[in-house]
């Protein structure tokens, strides 16, 4: 009702000084009701037809005529169609709005001539002013609505834009494991099912043939044997295919494992290609690689995880040093700790894409039940540690040592 507190506060200024106005009712006469039920309608048609933006602009506008009452005041009831322009407009209909607000903007002429005429005005200083009044009660609103909508359309386009990328790339991720689950798990079943299928039926006939067959049951049981032997020597293999395809193991060689002790190996090649690497051993790392404790396919994820460190640490952290550190005085357990500072001065961190090195590197840590963790460090480097289950308890070693060969 701000309208009518206006014509209030104006008639009660125009009572105490007539000069100032022509035209304007005495408060509490006939024309001053009128004109607060006039303007208490507009408030009504705008708190009542939010939902409907355009018929509330021209019916507000047409109750300017219904204001000619006011003679100069007539100005009041403009609020309410500059406010019904706004929302008009800021709703982004369908059809063009243009019509609706030639239409508005009309009916706010003739109710401004009229008024004009009334006060005893020529009639071109009325329809002046008419137009006048007209323009100035869309054009700003309309203005100001266009810049508002507009910015928040741009802001809605980003969030959307945002809120894809972060689908496509969940989807990305996604797709990523479960490929290379899946093909873990027909790899594992094509080796594991078929040889597990034969030695199942072999050792069943074994127990019937043990006591009135014997010679049978040796070759059963030789058989057995082969059948195991061929099964490591395939699960072996599945391990190579599990590798980086980029270094595949030569044909008809014989098939190398990537274990704890080869992580030695890697370090040595890092320092070779420039990289400030060195390698802390404590405990008894030798020996459980060789034992078996820590099986096969936990020693490879082991090597990997601290193949991708380094890598990650040459293009993201170049210059940085590094220390992998491999720790086996913790019962039942191996860590293995890849640590590197910020980038060095003057060097440049590439700027690829992300990739999916941390993914793979959780799907190893899964897949041999050991246990992930990574973040920056309070220097502004950056860490990654990976706890790999031993089978056994280690044995006293023989202190920390450090990789041979000079920092670069």
């Amino acid at each position: 009702m701000l309208s009518v507190g206006l014509l209030t506060g104006t008639v009660v200024v125009s009572g105490a000084a007539p000069e100032t106005a022509n035209g304007v009712p005495a408060l509490g006469d006939a024309a001053w009701w009128w004109s607060v039920g006039v303007l208490a309608l507009q408030a009504a048609v705008l708190a009542r037809w939010g939902a409907h933006p355009r018929r509330a602009l021209l019916t507000v506008a047409a109750a300017l005529p219904a204001l000619l009452v006011l003679g100069d005041v007539i100005g009041v009831g403009l609020l309410a169609v500059m406010v019904a322009t706004y929302r008009a407009v800021l709703a982004r209909p369908s059809r063009p709005l243009l019509p609706t607000l030639l239409g508005a903007g009309t009916l706010v002429a003739l109710g401004v001539t009229a008024a004009t005429l009334r006060g005893g005005n020529a009639v071109p200083v009325a329809v002046v002013a008419g137009l006048m009044q007209g323009v100035a009660a869309v054009g700003p609103a309309f203005a100001l609505a266009s810049v508002v909508g507009s910015r928040r359309d741009a802001l809605e386009a980003l969030a959307r834009t945002a809120e894809a990328q972060g689908r496509e790339r969940d989807a990305l991720v996604q797709v990523a494991v479960e490929r290379e689950r899946t093909a873990m798990a027909r790899e594992l079943h094509d080796i594991a099912a078929h040889h597990l299928s034969g030695i199942a039926v072999m050792t069943g006939a074994i127990g019937r043939q043990i006591d009135v067959d014997p010679e049978g049951a040796k070759v059963a049981v030789a058989q057995v044997r082969e059948q195991s032997t061929a099964m490591l020597r395939d699960l072996r293999h599945l391990v190579v295919l599990l590798r980086d395809v980029d270094a595949p193991a030569e044909t008809g060689g014989p098939v190398r494992m990537e274990t704890l002790v080869g992580i030695g190996d890697l370090v040595a090649r890092a320092q070779a290609s420039g990289l400030p690497v060195t390698l802390e051993t404590t405990g008894p790392v030798t020996e459980l690689a060789a034992s078996g404790a820590v099986g096969p396919l936990a020693q490879l994820a082991a090597y990997r995880v601290v193949q991708e460190a380094l890598a990650n640490a040459a293009r993201h952290a170049p210059g940085a040093r590094c220390v992998v550190r491999l720790d086996a005085t913790t019962p039942g357990c191996v860590e293995v700790v890849v640590r590197n500072g910020p980038p060095g001065a003057g060097a440049a961190p590439a700027h690829d894409d992300p990739g999916y090195g941390l993914v793979g590197m959780h799907e190893r840590a899964e897949l041999t039940g050991a246990t992930l963790r990574y973040g920056t460090t309070l220097e502004g480097g950056w860490q990654v540690s990976l706890s790999v289950p031993a089978s056994v308890t280690p044995g006293p070693g023989d202190g920390p040592t450090t990789s041979e060969g000079q920092d670069r």
